[in-house]
């Protein structure tokens, strides 16, 4: 006898479920901790709800008593707004949440044809910006071309109103496609207070740089005193780069708003990516000396295509990844920068290897998390934000580059950055970042 799971009135439930659990997992990735947290929480009730009800429903159909309307009518009470259609886009079902969600109703929607002119009708602006989200005035993809669910943030100014919106394929028992399903959650409240903590950084950031900066000048004129006993000196060195450190922090935490925003504000220009590197070189060159570490740039034995970069943008980034395999090394240890062309892609890799502490598998997978610290890190390095390779990720993802990281314990890392040498590849605007 079939499971009731594998009844057919049972696929609508889990392709929904599917989109719940892929809404949260999206979130997750990009959304603060507490708004996360959330989210999970409407998510998981949902879910339950969801499944319980479609689950005692066909367990009464099988004993005869149950209608695919009853169905239905547990869609009808998710408080996402849920649209199906058909290939030529016609609207099958809308449920209440959307009717709330756009101010329009069922009857209204029922058997019409979606058309990008319809944005012409009054009311059905939003509506249709989301049937058809190259419409829309901002629209930001988070997921990869072909993937499904396909993942879209939309965003409408005055009043501000934040949409995440997920598209699945509803296919026969053929496995044919016969039309979508949309999800529609409203992350207006969410991205409301996103904003306002970045605003509140921001505001705090501009307020302590003004002073420590003020500290740094007074504790450098303190050590340019050729009359300090050694011990003295060493206090007055070790304040200097303390507070050197701290407005390290201050600068990460407003690139970091900044980026956010999505108004870091790049300039893109074609450029000799080996002299470039090379500058790069120079100026960890005092830094490596200091610790003992020995610095090797492996020069390409041929031309490499020149990217588009925004020089001073991909500098800050190069420059974290290197004090990095600096910073982490072993004592005596090396640093390798090379570049090459990568095989039959319109991209060139820069990878920086080191023989530092290392890290495991498992560390990796938060290596680019806001504010995530490598435990091994933080035994060598007490002191640091976790905000650089955050800002090195997104930086990278701004010049439609990827950065990656080979590593084991106590056998050194290789950061690779990959970027693009074909102008298309490069993102035309800057777009809003999530955590």
């Amino acid at each position: 006898m079939k499971s009731v799971f594998e009844w057919p009135e049972f696929k609508i439930v889990w392709v929904v479920l599917a989109l719940l659990a892929a809404a949260f997992i999206v979130a997750a990735l990009y959304v603060p901790p507490v708004v996360a947290a959330i989210e999970a929480v409407l998510t998981l009730s949902t879910g339950v709800v969801l499944f319980l009800g479609a689950y005692r429903l066909i367990r009464r159909d099988k004993e005869g008593a149950i209608g695919k309307s009853e169905l239905k009518s547990i869609i009808f009470n998710l408080q996402d707004g849920i649209i199906f259609y058909d290939r030529n886009f016609k609207a099958l079902f809308f449920n209440p949440a959307a009717e709330k969600l756009f101010n329009i109703k069922s009857a209204d929607v029922l058997g019409h044809e979606f058309q990008p002119r319809d944005v012409e009708k009054e009311g059905w602006q939003i509506l249709t910006q989301v049937m058809f989200p190259s419409l829309a005035p901002t629209v930001v993809s988070r997921s990869g071309a072909g993937e499904y669910p396909q993942v879209l943030d939309v965003s409408f100014p005055d009043p501000a109103f934040e949409l995440r919106v997920l598209t699945l394929p509803v296919t026969d028992t053929a496995g044919t496609t016969t039309g979508f399903m949309k999800v529609i959650r409203d992350r207006t409240r969410e991205m409301t207070l996103m904003k306002s903590k970045n605003e509140f950084l921001t505001v705090a950031s501009h307020q302590l740089r003004t002073p420590v900066t003020d500290i740094v000048w007074a504790i450098e004129s303190l050590a340019s005193d050729k009359e300090l006993t050694p011990a003295s000196k060493k206090t007055i060195d070790h304040a200097l780069d303390a507070s050197r450190g701290l407005i390290d922090i201050v600068e990460d935490l407003l690139s970091v708003t900044r980026i956010e925003e999505g108004h870091f504000g790049y300039t893109f220009e074609a450029v000799d990516i080996v002299a470039f590197m090379g500058e790069m070189l120079k100026k960890i060159a005092p830094l490596a000396e200091r610790s003992g570490i020995k610095v090797y740039f492996d020069m390409p034995e041929t031309s490499v295509p020149k990217p588009l970069i925004d020089k001073q943008k991909l500098s800050l980034a190069i420059s974290n990844i290197l004090e990095n395999a600096v910073r982490y090394n072993t004592d005596n240890g090396e640093v390798a920068v090379r570049i090459e062309k990568i095989a039959d892609k319109p991209f060139i890799d820069i990878s920086v290897k080191d023989t530092g502490i290392g890290m495991a598998q498992e560390e990796i997978g938060n290596l680019f998390k806001k504010f995530y610290r490598s435990p091994v890190a933080m035994k060598t390095h007490t002191t640091g934000s976790g905000l650089g390779l955050y800002i090195v990720k997104n930086i990278v993802q701004a010049h439609g580059g990827q950065v990656f990281v080979e590593s084991e314990p106590g056998r050194g890392s290789i950061f690779h950055i990959a970027l693009p040498t074909e102008p298309k590849l490069v993102p035309q605007h800057e777009v809003v970042a999530e955590e």
